[in-house]
């Protein structure tokens, strides 16, 4: 029962990183940041973390997939968003490359906690 309070807690933070994410991009939080093609990504990564969430309050039988689903999920994309900064497309700010770490760090966490745990438990 901790383990899916774990897993849940995982996802809910990692949501909240992006959400912060998608609010500096589209200028919410701090004006010279926007950048719109990377809210609108964290904004779709931010619902699927909300989503696989919400399934882990819902089915526990299906919790420890969706939680390791959507966390892949969001680890590809951060990969994408720091290939895209990389080659000079997306925005190349301290600011981005310090979220795109932070968002990575959490997710690979997290995706690593969910895959140890039994979290098929609610």
């Amino acid at each position: 029962m901790k383990q899916i309070r774990v897993v849940r807690g995982a996802l809910a933070l990692q949501a909240a990183i992006f959400l912060v994410a998608v609010s500096i991009h589209f200028g919410l939080l701090f004006s010279g940041y926007g950048h719109r093609a990377a809210g609108t990504a964290e904004s779709i990564i931010a619902v699927v973390l909300l989503a696989a969430l919400v399934v882990t309050l819902l089915s526990s039988s299906r919790a420890r997939a969706a939680a390791i689903a959507a966390q892949a999920f969001g680890i590809i994309g951060v990969i994408v968003g720091l290939f895209t900064i990389a080659i000079g497309i997306g925005p190349r700010t301290a600011l981005d490359l310090a979220l795109h770490a932070l968002m990575l760090v959490t997710l690979v966490a997290g995706l690593i906690i969910t895959i140890r745990s039994n979290a098929a438990a609610a």
